[in-house]
């Protein structure tokens, strides 16, 4: 499929992009490549292959979910500016 300029026009009034008069073919041709590549890859016959999340059965490995560092709030609270019932104040920013 070859894209005109007007249709290319169209396409970035609908995305609400400006584009350079300059500009136009060559999105129109770069535009048409990927079409062009979108039809090939629709005609490859697809109906026997098994859908997968990923390609090959990788499982994540996951550390244990346990404290590896001492709490230390009371220490980095003490050197915030302001800290009030185990929070720390901020200058109000929305108004």
């Amino acid at each position: 499929m070859v894209l005109s300029g007007a249709q290319v026009r169209d396409i970035a009034w609908l995305a609400r992009l400006q584009i350079d008069e300059a500009d136009i073919g060559q999105y129109a041709a770069e535009l048409s490549r990927v079409l062009e590549l979108i039809r090939q890859m629709n005609e490859v016959d697809t109906d026997d292959v098994i859908a997968m999340a990923h390609p090959t059965d990788a499982v994540q490995r996951l550390r244990a979910d346990k404290v590896t560092e001492v709490d230390q709030r009371e220490k980095l609270q003490a050197l915030a500016p302001l800290a009030e019932s185990g929070l720390y104040l901020v200058p109000r920013v929305i108004e």
